[in-house]
């Protein structure tokens, strides 16, 4: 109850003054809780947006914390030791040499010497804000992986200050304090010099290909000029290069990777256009500029130069840089056996001149002229490898590397012919005994044939390629091919490297017997449709158990034999080839015949000494010997 004095005061005390009355109705009293407003739990209660804000910026403050730390803690460092580059050393798998390679190809040249459309063809592709950023590019980082994942890789996140600290001053490992440090290095070389001194030094130790370091060298490896004499367009090919140089060579490309190259040519002169470096009329003019064929290094003659290429190949493949197998230093033994390569070259060599059989030839004969006439418009390439680990015991890539560059073992793009009739068949039976009677069909021999390791792409997806055995392929694949048929339908990447050390340093392919690609009774079966097949009057002469298939392509531009033993496999093809053009033509006396002769010449030199072995059907059919072939005792 309210007393007197609170009488008095509520009626002296102005309006303005006074509490407001509750007008709220019966049941909302002052102190209830309002209906409808959500009461906060679990984390609402503990993280409000105030805590979150403030969370952010303290780890923001961490982080540029950090960061100052690392700044003035990292120094630029000295040049890196690559400079100083080693030989790498290739042995034969008896650990005697094949090759010494690695010496750096390189002459320094001025930015003043290279023309500015050139500078500018590697700024478009490389780093379009190289003229304007810090030395690094926070959004080309989240660029260059969103690139990477989505597979399109025409812009790395990398800029041109962070390639050339990394070239010049770090090394190629791929690791995070590596990359911390090109950050840093990367802010402060770029505060310290200028553009174009960057430029410069980033154009002078960029890798080409073909042992070329730097613009110089590679304006004399790819268009036989010096840099002075660069057009834009030779330009925008090195700029397009230089993110892959064993790929993107035009001399050893693939077909698809000739597309990749030409897209990526377009794509560094489009930017150029777009920046107002070129004028659009005249873009729409330019044509791309074809590169002369390399000069192989001195010491690679012979076959030596194909097993070298084969081996720098699948390091590359299973993660080595080139920049690290240019610097040198590297020992790289090879699965190579030196007696079945001698063996190979010498089969090969008689092969090609037309006297695999030793038929002399009269000097001066009119048969004599017409049979070096065809020698020299045929080209051979074979690969022999052990099915049981896939390790490639023999290769030949050509008559010699320094006459013919690109290896005939491992190009694709000749046509197979009927030695692609067991993959389809391999892919009805496996399909079949998986999915039953209505199984098949194209899809699964597109399938099956990825599986077994064909490069599908390209020309595939038609009925006619599939039935007349028109896709391409080389003969290392087709070696990989029969291995698995040979493994029990388990997968053989053919592998040519045994070890490689550069110090602590190691290296190598991954495990060359795989996944299963067919199922086990399914590679049996095609086995033994195959044994039938190999036991022709062209191989009796091996005397062992064998299985095999020829073909010769529909155009008649190449013939091919893959044939194996329970330890031997080899793919042979000889292809119809212009010389001077470098140009697919028909072959002379294509057959397959001619080519199981070479398969069986070679496979009874390699094994001659070796103990018979027998296929092995599993536990049910037991162990047999090619029926077809005579003389044939258990051991």
């Amino acid at each position: 109850m309210a007393g007197p004095l609170t009488a008095l005061r509520e009626r002296f005390t102005p309006d303005s003054e006074q509490a407001p009355r509750d007008t709220r109705p019966p049941g909302r009293q002052r102190g209830a809780k309002r209906r409808g407003k959500p009461k906060r739990t679990g984390i609402r209660r503990f993280l409000t947006w105030r805590k979150l804000i403030a969370y952010v910026a303290g780890l923001c403050a961490l982080l540029i914390g950090a960061f100052t730390v690392l700044y003035y803690s990292i120094d630029v460092p000295k040049a890196n030791a690559q400079a100083k580059a080693q030989s790498n050393v290739y042995k034969y798998g008896d650990g005697t040499i094949l090759a010494r390679t690695g010496e750096i190809n390189r002459e320094m040249v001025t930015l003043d010497r290279i023309p500015t459309g050139v500078q500018h063809a590697f700024v478009a592709a490389e780093n379009k804000s190289f003229y304007k950023d810090p030395g690094v590019d926070p959004m080309g980082i989240l660029r260059g992986l969103v690139n990477t994942v989505a597979g399109k890789g025409t812009q790395g996140g990398s800029t041109i200050t962070q390639q050339y600290v990394k070239n010049y001053y770090l090394s190629q490992e791929q690791t995070a304090s590596r990359k911390i440090k090109e950050l840093v290095i990367s802010l402060k070389v770029d505060q310290r010099n200028s553009k174009e001194d960057i430029l410069a030094g980033y154009l002078n130790t960029s890798y080409f290909g073909r042992v070329a370091y730097g613009i110089q060298a590679a304006a004399r490896a790819y268009y036989d000029k010096d840099v002075d004499d660069l057009t834009v367009e030779q330009g925008a090919y090195l700029a397009a290069l230089v993110q892959a140089p064993s790929q993107y060579d035009w001399a050893v490309a693939s077909p698809k990777a000739k597309r990749l190259v030409t897209r990526r040519w377009n794509y560094v002169l489009d930017n150029m256009a777009d920046m107002h470096w070129l004028d659009p009329a005249e873009r729409e003019h330019m044509r791309f500029p074809v590169p002369v064929d390399p000069e192989p290094a001195p010491g690679l003659g012979g076959q030596a130069g194909y097993l070298v290429d084969a081996a720098r190949n699948e390091l590359i493949a299973s993660g080595v840089s080139e920049q690290e197998l240019a610097a040198g230093g590297w020992t790289i033994t090879l699965n190579v056996d030196p007696a079945k390569q001698r063996a190979l070259e010498k089969t090969m060599r008689q092969g090609l001149d037309g006297s695999a059989k030793g038929k002399p030839r009269a000097a001066g004969s009119a048969e004599e002229k017409q049979t070096r006439a065809d020698a020299a418009a045929t080209q051979g390439g074979a690969v022999s490898v052990d099915p049981r680990n896939g390790r490639i015991l023999a290769l030949y890539g050509g008559r010699d590397y320094t006459r013919h560059y690109l290896s005939n073992a491992t190009r694709g793009d000749y046509q197979v012919g009927s030695a692609f009739q067991p993959v389809a068949d391999a892919a009805f039976m496996d399909a079949k005994m998986r999915n039953g009677p209505a199984a098949g069909g194209l899809s699964e021999i597109k399938r099956t044939a990825r599986a077994l390791g064909m490069d599908t792409d390209g020309g595939f997806d038609t009925k006619e390629s599939v039935g007349l055995g028109l896709m391409g392929s080389s003969p290392l694949k087709m070696a990989g091919v029969y291995a698995s048929f040979n493994h029990q339908g388990k997968r053989v990447t053919p592998s040519i490297v045994k070890s490689a050390r550069r110090g602590d340093e190691t290296a190598g392919p991954p495990e060359a017997v795989g996944d299963q690609a067919i199922a086990p009774a399914a590679a049996q079966q095609i086995t033994r449709s195959l044994i039938m097949d190999g036991g022709k009057d062209a191989v009796r002469a091996v005397r062992r158990p064998s299985a095999g298939k020829g073909g010769v392509s529909d155009d008649k531009r190449a013939a091919w034999y893959v044939g194996y033993t329970p330890d031997l496999v080899t793919a042979v093809a000889l292809f119809g080839e212009d010389a001077e053009k470098r140009k697919q033509i028909r072959l002379k006396n294509a057959s397959a015949q001619r080519v199981a002769e070479l398969w069986s010449d070679y496979t009874d030199q390699a094994l001659r000494h070796a103990p018979a072995a027998w296929f092995d059907f599993g536990p049910e059919s037991g162990a047999i010997p090619n029926p077809a072939q005579k003389g044939l005792t258990r051991r």
